[in-house]
């Protein structure tokens, strides 16, 4: 943890900041897997950053399971674009994670005297579209199509072949290892295995069921979008392996774990 944190703040601290705001999550899906390694990498950042003069807040966040509901690259731009606009139904986590984190970064930019007061003011320029506005803005600015937040479709690659992946038993889903559902990803393409793999932004899981959610057999745990069938199956088979079904329901963890201020 010492090298981790000197590594990460002697950046931050050098980058001249007014305040930052560090998610630390914890769990199979995080470099830190549990919520004890979590805590100290937490503390120490925060300890060092105030003790070098940069306000900062820590907070732990759950990574035991996908943080909204889709994994890969396209896809999850598509997540957050339809999250900033409104289109469809906001993954509760994903929200709740967003606007707690922005509540702590605009109270420590002084544009707020609270987190809470903080986080009313991200919740407003969500509902009224300036949050999206802005975004559209940002990608135009950096080289980006003018268009991209209204036609985002066009300049996202879209996968050729997508399957369910279905459950092959009923029950309740009990926990996930948000790792092996990344590696899933990987085996698709999304990501790299070594340097010089290429990555195709098109393929990943969308509408990955969540902990907590009843399942019966035959109904999808998740969409696979591949390049072939066989890379499908291939997924599919490490998705299945990677969420764990129990007979009755259980109570989730929250997303946010733990708040670290000193």
């Amino acid at each position: 943890i010492p090298l981790i944190v000197s590594s990460i703040m002697s950046k931050k601290i050098a980058e001249g900041l007014d305040g930052l705001v560090m998610d630390v999550k914890c769990g199979s899906g995080a470099f830190c897997d549990t919520e004890a390694m979590a805590r100290d990498l937490a503390r120490s950042l925060v300890a060092v950053a105030n003790q070098a003069g940069l306000p900062t807040v820590a907070l732990i966040t759950d990574m035991d399971r996908v943080l909204g509901r889709n994994v890969g690259n396209a896809l999850e731009v598509v997540e957050a674009v339809d999250y900033l606009k409104g289109e469809g139904t906001r993954d509760p986590r994903l929200h709740e994670v967003t606007m707690a984190l922005a509540g702590e970064m605009i109270a420590l930019g002084r544009l707020a005297p609270d987190a809470v007061a903080g986080r009313a003011l991200a919740e407003a320029a969500l509902a009224d579209g300036r949050a999206a506005e802005k975004f559209g803005r940002m990608v135009a600015a950096l080289g980006g199509p003018d268009d991209f937040l209204e036609q985002s479709n066009r300049y996202l690659g879209h996968a050729s072949v997508i399957r369910p992946c279905n459950a092959e038993r009923s029950g309740h889903v009990a926990g996930m290892n948000a790792r092996d559902i990344g590696i899933a990803v990987v085996a698709l393409g999304g990501g790299r295995s070594h340097a010089d793999d290429a990555i195709d932004p098109s393929v990943g899981l969308s509408d990955v069921i969540d902990v907590g959610a009843p399942v019966r057999a035959g109904n999808p745990l998740c969409m696979v979008h591949a390049a072939n069938d066989a890379d499908a199956a291939a997924a599919m088979d490490i998705v299945r392996r990677a969420i764990r079904l129990s007979p009755g329901p259980i109570e989730p963890k929250p997303i946010i774990l733990e708040r670290v201020v000193r």
